[in-house]
């Protein structure tokens, strides 16, 4: 029987791609770089701030990249003011709560903006369970993350599922043994798939979704 839904934030929750890229793009101007739609999706989604760091300055130190880190995401909260959710959120945290299913982020943010986009989203109260990017030993896309979360609830991977956008995080939480949802928005699916999720949603309003659910309770 299902017992938890474990949910990414970013991309998953709410769609701040677009604000990361835009704080990326003005940190990366003040060097004379950019960065693309494109090479964010394989440079950044998913991956954890060092990881990210490393391929945006290859030729930085470590002190410069944690400082790079640092400002940008100090950037990226002054822009995302105004977060919308995910077009089902609200109904499916409903659903859950009616069903005292027991929910949990699992996110390589840092506190920080885990902190500030729940807060902006209304949602903060809503979760029991909180791993973010600081908290970590191995960040997603190992395992780790999610084994954590499942081991703090007490749960098999077989009474969870876990909600991811990206490569990194679908591989995180397959690797886990959770089935995994995919929320892909209007992107592509098949690197989704192939990355291990279970099958894939535009978004928590998909009649897919509900009827898995109704197969898992």
């Amino acid at each position: 029987m299902l017992r938890a839904l474990l949910f990414d934030l970013d991309g998953t929750m709410t769609d701040s791609d677009p604000v990361h890229l835009a704080a990326f793009n003005a940190m990366l101007a003040i060097r004379g770089g950019s960065l693309s739609e494109a090479d964010f999706r394989t440079k950044v989604s998913g991956k954890s701030n060092d990881e990210i760091a490393r391929a945006l300055l290859p030729d930085a130190d470590a002190a410069t990249r944690r400082t790079f880190n640092n400002e940008k995401e100090a950037m990226f909260r002054r822009m995302a003011s105004d977060l919308a959710e995910t077009a089902g959120l609200t109904r499916l945290l409903d659903w859950a709560e009616e069903r005292k299913l027991r929910l949990a982020i699992v996110s390589n943010a840092p506190a920080d903006n885990v902190t500030h986009m729940t807060e902006a989203l209304g949602i903060a109260h809503r979760f029991e369970l909180v791993i973010h990017g600081d908290a970590v030993k191995h960040p997603k896309p190992d395992p780790f993350p999610y084994l954590e979360a499942l081991s703090r609830f007490g749960l098999t991977a077989a009474k969870a599922i876990a909600f991811e956008d990206s490569v990194p995080g679908i591989r995180a939480a397959s690797g886990a043994g959770l089935a995994t949802v995919a929320i892909a928005g209007l992107g592509a699916v098949e690197p989704l798939k192939a990355a291990g999720a279970t099958f894939a949603i535009r978004d928590f309003e998909d009649p897919a979704l509900w009827a898995y659910l109704a197969e898992r309770v």
